[in-house]
């Protein structure tokens, strides 16, 4: 579906407030967070010591920009799929129980059918249920007419999956610096030419936003920024893209989701050229 005019303006003010309000955010939550606050600080694959403060920056960022974009029902899908992927990736960031210990979906979803409920399963469940609602706002409810409503179920849980599970993958790839960020403006610039543009605008402000801090290795996402960013990226494809082409998503979405349990992203970039020059840009040398 093509955006209009009107689309475009509001494409375009949802970026720049995304960009804004993450920027904003970020040194407010400079100033109001102690010198040396451990549970801020994360050590990088380096060795080195990160900022996590970026990820609710970028959280906020993503919900501003969702809500300025608009209208009114795109707007508020796209802000509860952020709003409550960050809420429970952040509640994953902070935690240092015993649930760190299990690592990978395969690894949270087996906990939880043992009955334990680790914060990665708390995660998992919590991003499922936000990312259905985002799902049932933004799904138009079609005339009460013989089988629309179960075909309007149907488009729902679907278009759910694909929110919770592209926020997965992004948080899969915030692995190195800038990867998870490059990952999700690169996904987000196709949705600019459809209806589903302001969400899209609202990603590439945000993660642009946030990109230099993020490749300097002075910040990371963690989970609460990257699950934001990945569920307003599934987001901006439900509000845009045909059934079929949500389902293909959703069938690329989930293969590489079950891939990652047993390839290392990593090490597949480390042996494609072009990603590997793609994943490398920008950091330092």
């Amino acid at each position: 579906m093509s955006c209009s005019d009107g689309t475009v303006g509001r494409a375009a003010r949802a970026g720049l407030a995304a960009a804004t309000a993450t920027r904003l955010t970020r040194v407010a939550l400079e100033m109001a967070t102690r010198s040396g606050d451990l549970r801020w600080t994360r050590t990088n694959h380096r060795g080195a010591p990160i900022s996590l403060l970026e990820g609710p920056s970028v959280a906020v960022g993503l919900v501003v920009g969702a809500l300025v974009g608009g209208p009114g029902r795109a707007g508020a899908a796209g802000a509860v799929a952020a709003a409550g992927a960050a809420a429970f990736g952040l509640v994953d960031d902070l935690s240092e129980d015993a649930g760190r210990t299990r690592k990978g979906l395969r690894g949270h979803l087996g906990a939880l059918v043992h009955g334990e409920l680790t914060t990665g399963g708390l995660k998992v469940l919590g991003i499922g249920a936000t990312a259905l609602v985002a799902a049932a706002i933004a799904t138009p409810v079609p005339p009460a007419a013989e089988g629309s409503r179960t075909r309007w179920l149907g488009d729902v849980v679907a278009s759910g999956v694909l929110i919770a599970a592209t926020a997965n993958l992004v948080n899969l790839l915030d692995l190195r610096p800038g990867r998870a960020l490059k990952a999700g403006m690169l996904v987000a610039v196709p949705a600019l030419a459809t209806s589903g543009s302001p969400a899209a605008a609202a990603c590439l402000g945000a993660a642009a936003a946030a990109i230099g801090p993020d490749l300097g290795e002075r910040d990371m996402l963690g989970d609460g920024g990257a699950n934001a960013l990945g569920a307003l990226v599934g987001t901006a494809a439900v509000l845009g893209a045909p059934r079929p082409v949500r389902l293909g998503l959703l069938a690329a979405v989930v293969g590489l989701t079950f891939a990652s349990e047993r390839i290392s992203f990593t090490k597949v970039i480390a042996r494609t050229p072009v990603l590997r020059e793609i994943d490398a840009w920008g950091r330092p040398g």
